[in-house]
């Protein structure tokens, strides 16, 4: 039992308001939504804030529900796991995006690649290169173009923190960290 309150202690020092772990669903997305959005009225955040954190909140669960491998693992039974938590920033006003879930090896330079170059480019530099894969038209097999992580960079104003933890020869878990603050301007 001390594991759960573990648990709860390293929750509650992250200021987590919401966690989930599991199949992420339709159903799911939007009861996450509207859980956020009432949380947020309770708390009388500012609108453009709600606006800015309800905006990369859509693209993050949108890109955990199009984007989960299936997997074969040892560790966990559901193989479309993943995990999802969102924490309020104590230092300053906004808040930390948390988002993890199994990918294959075989993906990971792809993935890679597509962050480090949304990561390196500027405000003006991102809209460019939204509109250049907007226009594009290229769909990928898991029916996106790619825009994602370009609107998560562009909305959140901030670089995305990401990693790839291997689990073994076959899939590693991959976790994403977005701050969303009200020092940033939309774009």
């Amino acid at each position: 039992m001390e594991e759960i309150y573990d648990i709860y202690s390293r929750m509650e020092k992250n200021n987590i308001l919401l966690s989930f772990k599991g199949d992420i669903t339709s159903d799911l997305l939007t009861s996450i939504l509207q859980i956020m959005e009432s949380k947020m009225d309770s708390m009388n955040e500012e609108p453009k804030l709600k606006k800015k954190v309800y905006n990369v909140l859509v693209e993050c669960l949108q890109n955990l529900y199009h984007h989960m491998e299936e997997y074969d693992n040892e560790f966990d039974q559901n193989n479309r796991s993943a995990i999802f938590m969102i924490g309020k920033k104590k230092e300053e006003i906004g808040y930390e995006i948390y988002t993890g879930n199994y990918i294959l090896n075989e993906n990971i330079k792809s993935v890679k690649e597509r962050l480090d170059k949304v990561n390196s480019l500027s405000k003006d530099q991102l809209k460019e290169y939204y509109l250049s894969v907007l226009n594009n038209g290229e769909i990928s097999e898991k029916g996106g173009g790619g825009l994602g992580m370009i609107e998560i960079a562009r909305k959140s104003g901030e670089k995305i923190n990401y990693n790839f933890l291997q689990i073994n020869n076959k899939i590693s878990f991959f976790t994403l960290q977005i701050n969303v603050t009200l020092s940033k301007k939309v774009v």
